[in-house]
């Protein structure tokens, strides 16, 4: 009977037994001829299955019998050397005439003008605060300003010279604002000082370097080009016989009128603008002195010259309609400075 499992043969001469009277399951045929551990190798036990011992080691370890080709057989993608440049737009070259013509000479006493004007009245600093969207607006209700000027003097304007008269009246303004701003603008920055808690007053004080030096190079200017215009109309030493006289005063004197007088417009542009690099003190003082400066000009542009001309509505539309559209900003502006970036008028 089947029992299963490894255990006594049923008795001895079993065959395939494993002990020595035969008994017991194991191998039924012994080893096999062929085996290389085997007692019939005629070269004994090999160690690691192999006939011939050991295998020799690799004299080349990692190699890779099929080495990647290269990326490419030449240096360069095209095999005749590098591609040729694409061509060149041909720059158009001026002839030498454009060096000695007026308009050159106009564009280039221009831009000098602009490059020094620029350095010394827009000054730039880490903590002033660039809000684009501001000065889209502001420039935005410049062009509106001066379209609903054309606009009344197409309308309301009777007089032949009305727009020499309109001309002289926007120079004049521009020119006479600084001067505006140089008398307003103290009392309100002494104010807006005087307003803020009193452990920020040192700071503002530290900070009104940035808009006196503006002041101080905006009169400077204006005081070396009325003196030096004024000394040669007085003094008549154009009228002199004397040439190497003559031809260095009149360098100055020509200097002064087409170099000083363009830097001086667009000083007065520059200081009206940014009222005299305020924003350096609190970022809170442009639209403010702006505010109160609007309607200075506004008094006095009504003293100088009276009412304006046509109906009541339109007369009161162009005296009100300036300073109410800056004052608007202007608030927008600071509405814009406590919301967006968190700058109080006390902070």
């Amino acid at each position: 009977m089947a029992t299963g499992g490894w255990g006594p043969g049923p008795g001895a001469g079993q065959p395939g037994g494993n002990g020595p009277s035969g008994q017991g399951w194991g191998a039924p045929y012994g080893p096999t001829p062929n085996d290389p551990n085997g007692p019939n190798n005629p070269y004994g036990p090999t160690s690691g299955g192999h006939p011939y011992g050991p295998p020799a080691p690799n004299p080349y370890p990692n190699q890779n019998p099929y080495p990647h080709p290269q990326a490419h057989p030449y240096p360069y993608p095209h095999p005749y050397g590098p591609p040729p440049a694409a061509p060149a737009r041909a720059q158009r070259r001026s002839g030498c005439l454009w060096y000695v013509s007026p308009f050159y000479w106009a564009v280039a006493v221009i831009r000098s003008a602009h490059r020094v004007a620029t350095k010394l009245f827009v000054h730039q600093s880490g903590d002033r605060i660039l809000d684009r969207t501001v000065d889209r607006v502001q420039v935005a209700r410049t062009v509106l300003g001066a379209l609903a000027t054309i606009g009344l003097i197409l309308v309301y304007g009777v007089e032949k010279d009305r727009w020499n008269s309109a001309a002289e009246t926007s120079f004049a303004n521009a020119i006479v604002t600084p001067f505006l701003l140089i008398c307003t603008g103290p009392l309100v920055i002494l104010g807006f000082i005087y307003y803020a808690p009193p452990h920020l007053r040192p700071q503002l004080r530290s900070r009104l370097r940035f808009p006196l030096k503006a002041v101080g190079w905006y009169l400077l200017a204006l005081a070396v080009i009325a003196a030096i215009i004024y000394a040669v109309g007085a003094s008549g030493i154009m009228e002199s016989q004397n040439r190497w006289v003559v031809l260095p005063v009149a360098f100055v004197t020509l200097a002064a009128i087409f170099w000083g007088l363009p830097f001086l417009f667009l000083a007065s542009l520059y200081s009206a603008r940014s009222a005299f690099n305020t924003a350096h003190v609190h970022p809170m003082l442009p639209p403010i002195v702006t505010g109160v400066l609007v309607w200075v000009l506004a008094i006095f542009n009504l003293i100088s010259e009276g009412m304006p001309q046509g109906p009541p509505v339109a007369q009161f539309c162009s005296l009100l309609g300036g300073p109410l559209s800056v004052t608007a900003v202007s608030a927008w502006e600071m509405w814009r400075l406590r919301t967006r970036f968190g700058v109080t008028v006390r902070g």
